[in-house]
This record gives C-alpha cells, structure tokens and sequence, in this order.
C-alpha cells in the first residue's frame, strides 16, 4: 500500500511538471504569433496594399482562323511547312486544323501537300 501511495505521489509530481511545460510552451507560442518587433508609428495608419490587377487577355484568332486566314492570303496555296512558319503551329495542330477545314468545305487539297481556298 505504501508503494502504491508513493507511486501515485511520483505522477502527480510528474503531471504537475508537465502542465507547467505546456504552459511555458504555450505562452512561447502565443508570443511568437504576435508581431512583438514590429510596431506602428503614432498617427500613421498601417498601409494596405494594393488590389493585384490582372492583365486583360487579347483575344487572338482560333487555330482554325489562322489556318484558314493563312490559306485565303495565298494565291497559290500554301504547304504544310509554309502554314507552320505563318501561324506557329506545331504538326498535330496544323493536321487537326486542316482535317477540319477541309471537312467543313472551306479549304481543298491542291495537290499533295499544298492547300487552297474552296
């Protein structure tokens, strides 16, 4: 029994420890939370910033614009390496274009290679 009365005066020392820790701890916390180094100055209101603008985006051609408007300025059509320098466009974009203008009837093939207005 007397053990077992020691045993319980141990943990209550070492709870007691402990909280004090916590507390210590927490008080730190609470501290570092707080902008103790910096504060402002008499009869200045801190300074907000400004709202971050966004850049309006221009509205360019579609992919299938610059393809057909490409092919309409040229006389005598234009080849797939001439559409890739004018409009920038990498292969599978120039093919998926092409593939839809000529199925919606606006762009025809010359010859292999070479397309034209309808």
């Amino acid at each position: 029994m007397k053990n077992f009365q020691e045993q319980l005066a141990w943990i209550s020392k070492t709870l007691s420890g402990l909280s004090k820790q916590v507390d210590k701890i927490t008080q730190q916390i609470g501290k570092a939370a707080s902008p103790a180094g910096r504060k402002a100055k008499p009869g200045r209101k801190p300074s907000k910033k400004a709202p971050v603008k966004r850049a309006a985006l221009k509205r360019t051609d579609t992919v299938l614009e610059a393809v057909y408007t490409a092919i309409t300025r040229s006389r005598r059509g234009l080849g797939i390496a001439q559409l890739q320098r004018k409009t920038d466009l990498g292969p599978r974009q120039l093919s998926n274009a092409l593939y839809k203008l000529t199925k919606k009837g606006l762009v025809h093939t010359q010859s292999r290679g070479i397309y034209v207005k309808s």
